[in-house]
């Protein structure tokens, strides 16, 4: 069965903003919540629904993919989930939900920790330009990502090498701690801590408690012969390190092609517009044309070709990116009109329009034909 899409599903409109989304989660997950529905598996289910399209709308670069390529943007491990590192993780008590709508409010929110005080990474975005020309040969390219990475001193637990972080004595290492705000009970991250669940009283002098240093590291990238513009790779813990051992995020590659002097490309077909004379259109002859492979080949023009006729040349376009073969080259010809005639030119075109007749231009004929109606009608 597919899944719905997304903006559909929460009851909003691809251009809602994020406080529309954010509000729209709410009213539905608060309606479909297990703890509301109990023993209701299409509730269930429902929530989960819920949540994934959550995880992805509210994320800045996960909507980006999301609204150009669809469900497909998170398929084989695209990190369409709302949790790092697998499958749905929800289900949890109205408190988990209170948290997540209400700790900014009260000072809470940001990212979850585990009860060791380790974060997960941040995802990385990089925006990568790839030329036509490499995307159908395919290539390895090495990009600089600027990122924080694993302290080297501390082995990234933040502490001095010797010494190790002590549990927060304010909230016992939970990383919360429980506020009473009127009839509700709620929970908010520990401001001793900042919801680590830990303290570091001898921090790292490289990196200063974090457990990460600020660097540049250089990726090889793979681009697969076939690449479109708007594919997205991505390279699964190639990101940000994570806080106190943490793991890593990940590295979501975005191609960019810029457009080409020849060919436009239409999936994997590429299309090619090639001005010839009003003598080869009228005559017949052939015409050489470049292929994106850097090969040469030859399309033979038909005597009365007419401008706008294209021909096919198969399997010299693109590779297909998800399956074998190549597409197809569309070479358009354009019939160019002489400009710029001298005398004699002039003289010469005025006899041999003279010869003409109507079997001669079958169209401008039958045109002139339905003109001669309409005017009598």
């Amino acid at each position: 069965m597919a899944k719905q899409d997304f903006y559909d599903l929460l009851g909003v409109t691809k251009g809602a903003s994020a406080d529309e989304i954010k509000k729209a989660y709410r009213k539905q997950a608060m309606k479909y919540h297990p703890d509301r529905n109990p023993g209701d598996d299409k509730a269930e289910h429902k929530f989960k629904e819920l949540n994934e399209a959550f995880d992805v709308l509210k994320d800045p670069q996960k909507k980006a993919a999301y609204d150009q390529m669809g469900h497909a943007a998170f398929e084989q491990g695209g990190g369409g989930q709302s949790r790092p590192g697998g499958g749905f993780q929800g289900g949890g008590g109205f408190e988990d939900m209170f948290e997540d709508f209400f700790g900014d409010i009260f000072g809470g929110g940001g990212r979850r920790t585990s009860h060791g005080g380790a974060t997960r990474g941040a995802d990385l975005r990089y925006n990568l330009t790839v030329h036509l020309a490499d995307a159908f040969k395919g290539k390895t390219v090495q990009v600089k990502i600027p990122t924080h990475e694993s302290c080297g001193t501390c082995e990234g637990s933040g502490a001095k090498p010797g010494t190790k972080p002590v549990t927060c004595s304010t909230c016992g290492g939970a990383g919360q701690v429980r506020i009473q705000q009127g009839f509700f009970s709620m929970t908010q991250t520990c401001p001793a801590c900042g919801g680590q669940g830990q303290m570091i009283k001898d921090p790292c002098t490289t990196c200063h408690g974090d457990g990460r240093t600020r660097t540049d590291k250089t990726i090889s990238v793979n681009i697969p012969p076939g690449v479109d513009d708007g594919t997205r790779i991505r390279l699964s813990g190639e990101g940000e390190a994570g806080t106190h051992k943490g793991p890593n995020g990940d590295l979501y590659i975005f191609v960019q092609i810029p457009k080409h002097p020849l060919f436009k490309r239409q999936n994997a077909h590429l299309q090619l517009d090639v001005p010839i004379n009003m003598v080869d259109a009228a005559l017949g002859g052939s015409v050489e044309v470049p292929t994106i492979g850097g090969e040469r080949a030859k399309v033979k023009i038909p005597e009365g070709t007419q401008s706008g006729q294209t021909f096919r040349l198969r399997g010299k376009g693109m590779p297909q990116l998800q399956g074998s073969g190549f597409g197809d080259m569309l070479v358009t010809v354009q019939v160019e009109t002489p400009q710029k005639l001298t005398k004699r030119q002039k003289e010469l075109l005025t006899e041999l329009s003279d010869e003409f007749s109507a079997k001669n231009s079958p169209e401008t004929d039958d045109f002139l034909t339905k003109i001669k109606k309409f005017w009598a009608a």
